[in-house]
């Protein structure tokens, strides 16, 4: 609901007035940007957004309002500030048109939140073609979930946009992806200017005494100010918080007010939509006489009946709402579902209903767990729980309030609210009857565990449940027990889960059925991988009876066990599905992680401007969601690229964030890039310390793909031992997955520990048939180095060119620099690989160089990075300007497209 402000002059706000007309002045030049006011009820935030209204001339103005009574409707505050603008809507791309309709409930789908702040962004772009826009959002700590991240996504991508957004954010409510916004903290007048406004806007004659006494109770809030001289002044001191106050002084007016007239104001905060209707229809309905209750609720101020109905503050609504009995309430809400169509709006009336009743009612149930699954269908999470944890209130039957609470702990769960999901399961975690509701709770307390930080026991419940579930339904048992190996895996927390996992394994394996990838993992621990890995392959790849390739279902598992068989071919069918996946879903998560794979995979092939693109694509997908860029990917493109000063930065970095998280894996996968760093700039003691600590732990993956670092640094350090053993590991591994790429790799390892030269021929054979360029360039460095060592230095020379060659061009700097040592030793000149023209450019624009150089348009490349296609111009005018060129077709013809 709308609510009238007090229009308090705006005295003592000098600063902040500049800081809103610094904002709307900028967005008139086309420099977008956001400001968000925090402040305690009253203290003026909403008097600055009627400045902002007032003073941006040429602005076209739309706003919206949380409301309290409608965090729950998925997008309803987004459909408050577009229904204006719905008029481009024809003009928006065919799929932006149909996510908003999706979202507004006027089309079918199910709304991404995420698509539909790009069309929600296409749409505000078109309305400021015509003139600059101003978005006025009010009592933003009331916004549902679904329209807060679509606003926070607009706020985040309106920079070359001539838009400003402006949101007010009550104190002390945490609304935290506002916080990562620009904000502005609305503070209490001074004495001085609080005796202004007094003076200004009272129209008592105080005492002076009892002014002083209002100027110290008010503390500066303007509201307070004008509210407390109504109360007179000669009332002893109140000791409750400003807010209290102001809320008992509004019920105050409420006293002499007749029974009659209270209803119709109990009915008017009952009803968020503010809609005349709504309350006339439900007024009657309880047999009121419209014209003189509207007229006694008129005089006492706090209410406004017009083309809309407005309270004077939201804190006067929520006064009048608790100051009424519990019976008003619900009758109130009783009238305003009856008169609220269950057609064009039966989730309101749902919860209409769901606040009018005071016990068991079964047939309201049923009606609420609907209205979940429709808000649900449009992606609202947040309101599905809300209405599951109602429909499981008013459910008469023990066993059927159960699965209801479940399943709105697994809906509050998937929004985001691991602490309202985790007080939510205690309340039926002893009612839960038999065993199967307990692993039900098990489940959630481990997946609510697995989505915390610092919470280690995700793997104990799940396992947990899969021991109630081994007896009842052993294949659900099995399936909780990999559930348990995949999350870990993915929130990168594996250390000891797979010696757990394993354990669970061998007592959760029903009979009659074929081997899996737990029976896999078990024979790899037990027999090694000459007897594991067929099996491992069959599992892999679906040849084993199973629904697909083992990805489709476990992708995080996948990739490691793709890792362990030096499976490059796996690898890179992984990454293709984890991308045609996470695009045609639209999951920021699939794609995020597809892209980090796809990182992952250009660096072992040594296509680092595809794995800067990857890494520059999912960094916007991080911000687009408002959380942090995901860190293990970036570690091996800084290994390889071989940049020893931005490498340990952000070795540093993530090293700091795998503590505080206690992420074992992320730390292991710091080790292998230092040994790869390392061996790079041929440090060879850091190397071996790096690659031990990366292989002590015998992780799958980690362990395997560092055994040649280890190799090769300690066969520098003349630590043959250690090398010969890190060997025979590599060799068992490869030549049980048999691929060129592990066999070509294990070569050269074993020609640095035997100094065979066969062996380093037969390495790069091998690897002259894998698609890992780094590793086929070091198979002739390390022959080249061994080579010049024998003294034969014509043989040597041709090795090391081609070593240099491929390593220069791939930009793998450091380990082409040792090539070009190695070349110069021998008498040879080397001129340096001069810096690419995309190495000025930042990770985003060469992302953006790349795709428009490919002949993508502003549009499709606004797409992939959740930008508006001005803002894409933006970014291509400064690209020409650091190129020095002024053309997209000039573009097209620049080397080096971010190696």
């Amino acid at each position: 609901m709308t609510s009238v402000r007090f229009s308090a002059p705006l005295i003592g706000r000098q600063d902040e007035v500049r800081q809103v007309n610094e904002l709307t002045r900028a967005a008139r030049s086309g420099q977008g940007g956001v400001l968000v006011l925090r402040g305690e009820a009253g203290i003026g935030k909403s008097a600055l957004l009627d400045h902002a209204r007032r003073t941006a001339s040429g602005f076209r103005t739309v706003r919206a309002s949380g409301s309290q009574y409608e965090t729950e409707l998925p997008f309803a505050a987004l459909h408050q500030l577009c229904v204006p603008m719905l008029g481009h809507l024809d003009a928006l791309a065919a799929a932006h048109r149909d996510s908003l309709q999706a979202a507004f409930g006027s089309g079918t789908g199910t709304p991404d939140v995420f698509r539909v702040g790009l069309a929600a962004l296409e749409l505000l772009a078109s309305e400021a073609r015509e003139r600059p826009l101003l978005c006025v959002v009010d009592d933003a700590q009331w916004l549902d979930t679904a329209s807060l991240k679509a606003l926070t996504f607009l706020a985040r991508r309106i920079t070359s946009e001539p838009v400003a957004m402006m949101f007010a954010v009550r104190l002390p409510c945490d609304v935290g992806q506002l916080d990562e916004l620009p904000g502005l903290f609305v503070d209490g007048l001074s004495d001085a200017d609080a005796r202004k406004l007094l003076a200004a806007r009272s129209h008592m004659t105080l005492d002076e005494q009892v002014r002083q006494r209002i100027i110290a109770e008010a503390r500066g809030n303007p509201l307070a100010l004008l509210e407390l001289p109504r109360a007179g002044g000669f009332a002893p001191p109140d000791t409750t918080s400003l807010p209290t106050r102001l809320e008992r002084g509004f019920q105050a007016r409420l006293t002499d007010l007749p029974d009659a007239a209270r209803l119709l104001l109990t009915v008017a905060s009952a009803d968020p939509t503010g809609d005349p209707g709504l309350l006339w229809p439900a007024a009657r309905r309880l047999d009121l006489d419209v014209a003189t209750t509207s007229s006694a609720a008129t005089a006492t101020g706090l209410i406004e009946f017009s083309t809309r109905v407005r309270f004077c503050h939201p804190l006067a609504r929520s006064a009048v709402y608790r100051a009424a009995e519990v019976a008003q309430r619900r009758a109130a809400h009783r009238v305003l579902a009856d008169v609220t169509d269950p057609v064009t709006d039966p989730d309101r009336r749902a919860w209409h209903r769901a606040l009018a009743v005071a016990g068991p009612d079964d047939n309201l149930a049923a009606e609420l767990e609907r209205s979940a699954s429709r808000a649900r269908s449009r992606g609202g999470v947040v309101a599905a729980a809300a209405f599951l944890e109602r429909a499981a209130a008013v459910s008469l039957d023990a066993a059927v309030r159960i699965d209801r609470t479940l399943a709105a702990v697994r809906a509050t769960l998937d929004s985001g609210d691991t602490d309202t999901a985790a007080d939510l399961v205690t309340t039926v975690e002893s009612a839960a009857p038999d065993e199967l509701q307990q692993a039900e709770v098990d489940l959630l307390r481990g997946q609510i565990a697995f989505a915390r930080h610092n919470d280690g026991d995700g793997p104990m419940f799940m396992l947990r449940a899969a021991r109630r579930l081994a007896d009842l339904d052993p294949v659900r048992a099995r399936e909780c027990v990999l559930e348990a190996l995949e999350m870990a895996l993915v929130v990168g927390r594996p250390g000891g889960v797979t010696d757990k996992v394993l354990a669970a394994a061998r007592w959760a394996a029903p009979a009659q059925r074929p081997p899996d990838v737990l029976d896999a993992l078990v024979r790899l621990e037990e027999d090694g991988h000459r007897a594991a890995v067929p099996l491992i392959r069959k599992v892999l790849h679906g040849d084993d009876g199973s629904d697909g390739p083992l990805w489709t279902r476990r992708p995080a598992l996948a990739v490691l066990l793709a890792g362990e068989l030096w499976d490059d071919h796996a690898h890179g069918a992984i990454v293709d599905w984890l991308m045609k996946t996470g695009r045609e879903s639209g999951s920021p998560f699939v794609l995020r992680l597809g892209l980090a794979q796809a990182t992952s995979y250009a660096a072992l092939t040594g296509d680092l401007g595809q794995a800067a693109a990857a890494v520059a694509e999912e960094e916007a997908i991080a911000d687009a969601v408002g959380g942090p860029p995901i860190v293990y990917h970036r570690l091996q493109l800084a290994a390889m690229r071989g940049r020893r000063q931005e490498a340990l930065e952000l070795f540093g970095t993530a090293t700091a964030a795998a503590t505080a998280q206690g992420s074992g894996q992320l730390i292991a996968n710091v080790h292998w890039a230092a040994a790869l760093l390392h061996n790079g700039l041929a440090d060879y003691p850091a190397a071996l310390t790096a690659a031990r600590q990366a292989v002590g732990h015998d992780d799958l993956f980690i362990a395997g793909v560092c055994l040649p670092e280890l190799v090769e640094a300690a066969v520098r350090c003349g630590e043959h031992e250690a090398a010969a053993t890190a060997l025979e590991s590599l060799t068992e591994r490869t030549e049980a997955g048999g691929t060129a790429s592990g066999l070509g790799i294990a070569a050269y390892a074993r020609g640095l520990v035997t100094g065979v030269e066969d062996h380093f021929r037969e390495a790069v054979e091998h690897l002259e048939k894998s698609p890992l360029l780094p590793y086929r360039a070091r198979a002739h460095l390390l022959y080249g180095e061994w080579l010049r060592r024998e003294g034969r230095r014509r043989d040597c020379r041709q090795h090391l060119r081609t070593a240099h060659e491929l390593l220069s061009e791939a930009g793998l700097e450091a380990f082409a620099r040792r090539a070009a040592d190695e070349l110069r030793a021998t008498g040879e000149k080397v001129r340096n690989r001069s810096g690419g023209a995309y190495d000025q450019l930042t990770s985003q624009e060469a992302y953006i160089a790349r795709l428009v150089a490919t002949g993508a348009t502003s549009n499709e490349v606004a797409a992939r990075l959740f930008l508006s296609p001005r803002t894409i111009d933006a970014h291509l005018r400064n690209i020409f300007r650091k190129l020095g060129i002024n053309s997209r077709r000039q573009l097209r013809d620049q080397p080096d497209l971010g190696a």
